[in-house]
Formats: C-alpha cells, sequence, structure tokens
C-alpha cells in the first residue's frame, strides 16, 4: 500500500486552514487541523504527524513554543512554520531550533504543495533509513511491542538483555497481553534468530499424545503411528521453543520434561536411542505458579528451571497510556489490509471510551474490536456504534459510572455533531460515519 503522509496544520485563521485542508487532501494526503496551538499539541498526543505546518503568530500559545514541544513529544515531524512577511526573521530561528523550512503568507496552492512534497519525502528518506538500520543491526522492528508506558519500556529493556543469552525466560501475564509476541521478538533478536521458532500450546494438547507431540515417536509404537516423526523439540533444534501455557502440564509429563531440559536430550515413543537437542526454552503462563506449585498441581524444581529470567507483562487495565497507541496501530494495519480507499480515524468520543474501557481480553481484545470495527465502519471514522465492546463490562468501569451507558454516549454524541452542522443531516451523518438513513433511525430512536 502506498504511503500516505498524516499532515497537521496549526494555525488561529480558518482561511488557512479550509484552503491547506482542501489543497493537501486534493494531493492525497491525509490531513488534520487545529485553530490554536493547545488544541494542536493535544491532537499531536494521540497520534504521529509526518508533517506540521505551524503559524508563527497565534493568541494562546507562540508558535516557538509549539514548535519546541513538538520537537520534544515526537522529533522526527517536519515542522514547516507559517508566517508573515514581518515575522521572516523569526522563521529563521524556528529553523534553527529544529523546524525544516517556512512559507511565507500570502502563498499558492503550488507553492504550498512543492514544500510538502519535499518535507514527506525527506521523511520517507528518514523511515527507510530507519528500516534499513533496524533489519541489519538488530534484525526485527522492537517497535512490534507498541507502547509509552513505564511497563512497556522495562519489558522492553529486558528483552534487550536476555535476548543474546540462552537464558531460560518465564514469562507471565493475564491471557491476551502478547506473551507469545515477546516470546518471538526475544527469539528474533538472539543469535538464534535464523533458526526455527517452534510453539507448543500446553493447553490444547491431548495428554495421552503430548510426549508425541513434544518428542516424536517411531514408526509402529502405537496404534496408528504409520511413520516416524519429529517432534516439537527436534524441530527447534538450534533454535527457540516456546512452551505457552505451561501450568497445564500433567504432573507425570513435568518430570519427563525436567530430565529433557536437563540433559539436553531426547527419546522418541518407542526407540531407547538418546538424540541431542540444542534448544533455548521460553515458555509462559497465566497462572500463579508458585500457587500451583503450594497445591501441588506444578513440580517446584521444574518451576526453578523455567524461572531463570522472568518476565511479567501487566493488563492494559494498568498501563492506560498503552490503549490509544495499540488502536492505532491496529487501525493503521487492518486498513492497510483490507485495502479500503479511505484512512480511517477514531472519533473524539470513541477514543474516549477506547481509554476508559478496561479491556478484560486484554491487548488481543482491542484488536479483535478494531479490526471489527474497521469492517462495519461505513466511512471514514469509526465511531460509538462501529465499537462492539461488553456493555456491562462498560458500566461496571468507574471512570464510565459518572458517563452512563454506551448509548448514551452514542446519544450525546448524535446531539452534538447536529448541534455543530446546525442539524445538516447529511453533513453531521459524513462526520460520525454513518449513512444518513442510519443517522435518521438513530434519531427516532433516541428521540432527539
Amino acid at each position: 500500500m502506498e504511503f500516505q503522509a498524516n499532515i497537521l496544520v496549526i494555525d488561529d485563521e480558518e482561511s488557512i486552514r479550509i484552503g491547506c485542508i482542501q489543497t493537501l487532501t486534493e494531493e492525497g494526503y491525509r490531513v488534520q487541523a487545529a485553530e490554536n496551538g493547545h488544541e494542536g499539541l493535544e491532537l499531536i498526543k494521540r497520534e504521529s504527524f509526518d508533517v506540521v505546518l505551524l503559524d508563527l503568530k497565534m493568541p494562546d500559545i507562540s508558535g516557538m513554543d509549539v514548535l519546541k514541544k513538538i520537537k520534544e513529544s515526537d522529533p522526527n515531524s517536519k515542522v514547516i512554520i507559517i508566517t508573515g512577511y514581518a515575522t521572516i526573521d523569526s522563521a529563521v530561528e524556528a529553523i534553527k531550533q529544529g523546524a525544516y523550512d517556512y512559507i511565507p503568507k500570502p502563498f499558492t496552492s503550488e507553492t504550498l504543495c512543492s514544500l510538502v512534497k519535499k518535507a514527506v519525502n525527506y521523511r520517507m528518506q528518514e523511515l527507510e533509513d530507519a528500516c534499513m538500520f533496524l533489519s541489519l543491526n538488530e534484525k526485527v522492528v522492537t517497535d512490534a511491542i507498541i507502547g509509552h508506558s513505564d511497563a512497556i519500556k522495562k519489558i522492553v529493556m529486558l528483552m534487550k538483555k536476555v535476548a543474546p543469552t540462552d537464558s531460560t525466560v518465564l514469562i507471565t501475564g493475564e491471557t491476551g497481553v502478547g506473551k507469545e509476541l515477546v516470546a518471538r521478538t526475544i527469539h528474533s533478536l538472539s543469535k538464534r534468530c535464523e533458526k526455527p521458532f517452534v510453539t507448543v500450546d500446553c493447553g490444547v494438547i491431548v495428554e495421552t499424545l503430548f510426549e508425541s507431540e513434544l518428542f516424536g515417536h517411531v514408526k509402529g509404537s502405537f496404534t496408528g503411528s504409520i511413520e516416524t516423526t519429529k517432534g516439537k523439540f527436534e524441530l527447534a533444534d538450534g533454535g527457540t521453543i516456546f512452551l505457552d501455557e505451561i501450568a497445564n502440564i500433567s504432573y507425570n509429563m513435568q518430570s519427563r520434561l525436567l530430565r529433557v531440559i536437563q540433559e539436553q536430550e531426547i527419546s522418541k515413543i518407542g526407540s531407547s536411542q538418546k538424540i541431542k537437542v540444542n534448544v533455548r526454552i521460553i515458555s509462559a503462563t497465566n497462572k500463579d505458579l508458585l500457587r500451583e506449585i503450594e497445591e501441588g498441581k506444578f513440580r517446584e524444581d521444574l518451576f526453578y528451571r523455567f524461572n531463570v529470567f522472568p518476565i511479567h507483562i501487566s493488563p492494559i487495565r494498568e498501563r492506560k497510556d498503552d490503549i490509544l497507541p495499540l488502536a492505532h496501530y491496529f487501525l493503521k494495519k487492518f486498513n492497510a489490509q483490507k485495502e479500503k480507499p479511505i484512512t480511517i480515524r477514531f472519533s473524539e468520543e470513541a477514543i474516549r471510551v477506547l481509554e476508559m474501557y478496561d479491556w478484560p481480553g486484554n491487548v488481543r481484545e482491542l484488536k479483535n474490536a478494531i479490526e471489527r470495527a474497521i469492517v462495519t465502519c461505513e466511512s471514514n471514522i469509526i465511531g460509538l456504534h462501529d465499537l462492539s465492546m461488553n456493555e456491562p463490562e462498560l458500566k461496571n468501569n468507574i471512570s464510565l459510572q459518572n458517563e452512563g451507558s454506551l448509548v448514551e454516549l452514542e446519544k450525546k454524541e448524535i446531539i452534538k455533531v447536529l448541534k455543530q452542522f446546525n442539524g445538516h443531516k447529511t453533513k453531521a451523518a459524513g462526520y460520525l460515519g454513518i449513512n444518513r438513513k442510519t443517522l435518521r433511525e438513530k434519531i427516532n430512536k433516541y428521540g432527539i
């Protein structure tokens, strides 16, 4: 999919904002606008912009102060200063402070497009160089672990520390937090990255087949074994084996697994021959293994074999700062996969609910909700009606107790947008991302 630059216009003159939006949208860019510095900085907190067109003279906060804050929060943004003739010197000073270039008022559409194109091309080259650097030096894009919270930063730091070693890693956390993603990233950053990464879901394998699944079997060793097979450990030789949900392994199989880890060798079912295997073990669980040990369900000696380097992933409700970055990541990802002809964004109310919701299914639930919204969205805006979340769960969220239900939020959103467009239903429907018929039905439904 062709790169579509994301552009922000910050200017208190409505005519400048409208002109820039119309001109740059026609050129195929995604364009948003803010009428003052504070509003612009709020937008920049929510998402990344490739190019920012910034007026130097604004009533609420100076362009120079906004420039400084932009470079602090998103240093890769290319800031083009919009300036009058009398402030050319200030524009030059802004370039010294990190602005990409400046454009004096009044300017033509051709001048605007030419300068923005140069900035976008420069930004694209930076992205290509960054990707090449990561490819050559780290072999993986580590920002697949999305988020801004301290908890995520700590996880990334731990991954980078343990990846080059052969230490056994135990990843803990609730279902859906991304334990397998962390395991894959560790493997990709390790010296074993060119070798296999083999996953074993210990929660779905029938116990009677578990040994065969892990260690393989020889032909004729049991009914139905019509050929000799390799087990997961043999397939992972030289690489990494990921044992997911290890608390589900039966106590008897834990003993066999402990011997394999200690001796670094296996034997297939029906064979006494020992096969040496060189694998790194990364395991994961959503259970408290110390409690499992107390209850006699998990071997203590196996726990200490697994727990050499522990990494805990906290649930998303405890790191709210990561919700929006994840939501925008999934939005871009699925929008590209579905190959929709337009770039989709979230409405303000949708963003508010995304942040308020506790996401009991964690990142997996958020991912599924965004993918579903992309499919059902009728326009370029994902609204509350597109987000299919657990209504009782929403009501139980402390942050929503004073906000009312999802239905009430949607009703408020429709009223607000209708007022914004002076009751013009076609414009309101377009802004909400639904057709006029759907809007009319909702107006009747809510008695607006």
